[in-house]
């Protein structure tokens, strides 16, 4: 990757996720996702993060917290500034921007990553692309956790989403991950819209 597009996505995250986060119902509408409840996961306030500027947050206890981010394609802005080319499709920068939200919040340090199936994020999430990655927090990160796991969600024409497992031990939050991993989905389309947005007769 040329250290121009490495500029030009670096203010694009800056861009997206620095703005003042709407109501998070609002930006699960516009992202057309559906948040479905976690049995014994109490809501909490949203606190301010630079690394990770969440919408949402579930307190599971004290060994698990869930930080979810929402960013619908419609309200992305791209700063781009070369005139050989056309400004990049927001719909084909989630995997640059998902590898480079783990180089953030991990600092840098060695993080095992997978992209999902195709047909397995369709199932599990209703998406077109989604990947994880298991890290160590930065030292930086503003968490009492000390390690992490990130859930990145793509649908194109609707938007990213992010989901944030923060826990020190995986194997004792283990169930409750699971859980979580089944509480963001992108909803089901009717098939009438999904032709008219992909252009089918």
């Amino acid at each position: 990757m040329s250290r121009i597009l490495c500029l030009v996505l670096l203010l694009f995250s800056l861009t997206v996720f620095s703005a003042e986060p709407p109501r998070f119902a609002i930006l699960l509408q516009e992202a057309g996702l559906v948040l479905r409840p976690i049995p014994d996961a109490t809501p909490v306030a949203v606190r301010d993060n630079p690394l990770f500027p969440y919408d949402y947050a579930l307190d599971c206890g004290e060994e698990l917290e869930i930080f979810y981010m929402v960013r619908p394609l419609a309200r992305m802005r791209i700063d781009y500034e070369d005139p050989h080319n056309a400004a990049p499709d927001p719909n084909h920068l989630f995997p640059l921007l998902f590898q480079s939200l783990v180089g953030l919040l991990s600092g840098g340090n060695y993080s095992p990553s997978r992209e999902y199936p195709p047909a397995q994020a369709r199932e599990k999430f209703r998406a077109d692309w989604a990947a994880a990655a298991v890290f160590d927090l930065a030292p930086d990160f503003p968490s009492d956790h000390s390690q992490a796991l990130l859930i990145a969600l793509h649908k194109n024409q609707r938007g990213d989403a992010y989901m944030l497992f923060l826990f020190d031990d995986y194997s004792a939050v283990k169930a409750c991950i699971q859980q979580g991993l089944n509480s963001l989905a992108f909803r089901t389309e009717p098939k009438a819209q999904q032709d008219q947005e992909t252009g089918q007769p």
